[in-house]
């Protein structure tokens, strides 16, 4: 059965969450004055969730990060680094997701109006539907890529950009009132090119969904987390965010280097560029912050297909990145190759041991499936890269 999701405020919670006919359970993210402090699963009974079920729920996951909030806004406290706020420009890379990127600028178009400039890279779309999305939106800047890649977009609106930070998300997410505030709130220091935010389901309707969260979601916890190139490990990257809910300095191009373009969507190789820009950032020592207050709301894949090959072309991904570092010589990817294998190897025998709440057989063995791709993808995706770079009327 689904699972329905809600938002709830612990300053002022419901006295039920009512109105769940056909669910099963409630997924609830907890807020505290609007910042999202811990998320819990209620079981439905009779349509709804007890008050009281639900009051406790919320002191077992959040209390400690409510007495730190509370604590924090007595004394005047605050997380983020002192400095100024920078400016922004918010980028939507898309390609034929006209649905999608209308429900995404809907919800751009509620955020707070700081002076941010909102860019639509349209990513070699295959029809008009796209741009005519976006021409019901007057504060839109369209930009056509005629290359596809949503590593190439990515670039494309870098380099597009008018304003000192580019915050992305995707065609299938709708940020929060606060998310690009609380994304921005964080660049006080210099050394800080990047920052991530919580991103949740929108829904979770169907089963393909709810297997997607649980072993792919892309929520990374609720606690503000520095992640400092000059100490953490540069590869350990998958809980520093994900590309869906990321803000980059404009500068990042000259400071790094662009994202790989044989990476991501559009090309063999599925996924990775986000976690690729993240290494780098992390290599050249500098720094990446996670703050949950940055809230994104995302659309999970409905169907089981749809998530099989995500789940695909997510192990291509991890593996095509770190095939792209040791083309560069850097010698620990295989090391870091194996130690990712070896965290889906007792999750593959747990499978096949039939154990309760193991991961279904096929998305396991299809992330596998990717994994062994992921080499060949890299070099096939480098190579249709350099024959377009080399193809008469390339720039």
């Amino acid at each position: 059965m689904p699972t329905a999701v809600r938002d709830v405020d612990a300053q002022r919670p419901p006295p039920d969450l009512a109105g769940l006919h056909g669910y099963d359970s409630a997924l609830v993210l907890v807020r505290w004055g609007g910042v999202p402090v811990g998320k819990l699963t209620l079981p439905v009974y009779a349509d709804r969730v007890d008050g009281a079920v639900l009051r406790q729920g919320i002191l077992d996951v959040a209390a400690e990060a409510i007495w730190r909030l509370s604590l924090n806004d007595y004394l005047g406290w605050n997380d983020a680094d002192p400095g100024p706020v920078p400016t922004a420009t918010v980028a939507v890379c898309t390609r034929d997701r006209p649905d999608d990127l209308e429900r995404c600028l809907a919800a751009l178009h509620k955020l707070p109006n700081e002076g941010q400039e909102l860019l639509v890279i349209d990513s070699a779309s295959r029809g008009e539907a796209t741009r005519c999305v976006v021409d019901q939106y007057p504060r839109v800047r369209y930009v056509r890529e005629e290359r596809p890649g949503l590593d190439v977009a990515r670039n494309r609106a870098l380099r597009e950009a008018n304003r000192d930070v580019v915050a992305f998300t995707d065609d299938d997410a709708a940020p929060d009132a606060g998310w690009l505030g609380s994304l921005l709130r964080n660049f006080g220091d210099p050394r800080t090119l990047c920052v991530t935010g919580l991103t949740m389901p929108i829904e979770l309707d169907t089963a393909a969904q709810e297997w997607f969260e649980r072993t792919n979601g892309f929520g990374r916890g609720f606690a503000r987390v520095s992640y400092d190139g000059l100490r953490h490990d540069s590869f350990l990257v998958a809980r520093v965010g994900a590309g869906v809910n990321m803000a980059l300095r404009k500068n990042v191009l000259q400071r790094v280097g662009p994202f790989d373009e044989a990476l991501d969507a559009g090309t063999p190789t599925h996924s990775g560029g986000d976690h690729d820009m993240f290494t780098r950032i992390l290599a050249h020592g500098y720094r990446i912050i996670y703050d949950p207050s940055g809230l994104v709301w995302h659309r999970h894949r409905r169907d089981w297909e749809a998530v099989r090959q995500a789940l695909y072309g997510y192990g291509v991904g991890v593996y095509a990145h770190l095939t792209g570092h040791l083309l560069r010589r850097e010698v620990r990817a295989p090391v870091i190759a194996l130690g990712w294998l070896g965290t889906q190897i007792p999750q593959l025998a747990h499978s096949l041991l039939r154990r309760r709440g193991s991961i279904p057989l096929d998305l396991l063995f299809a992330e596998l499936r990717g994994c062994a791709a992921g080499p060949g993808a890299y070099i096939a995706s480098r190579r249709a890269l350099s024959r377009q770079s080399s193809a008469p009327g390339s720039s």
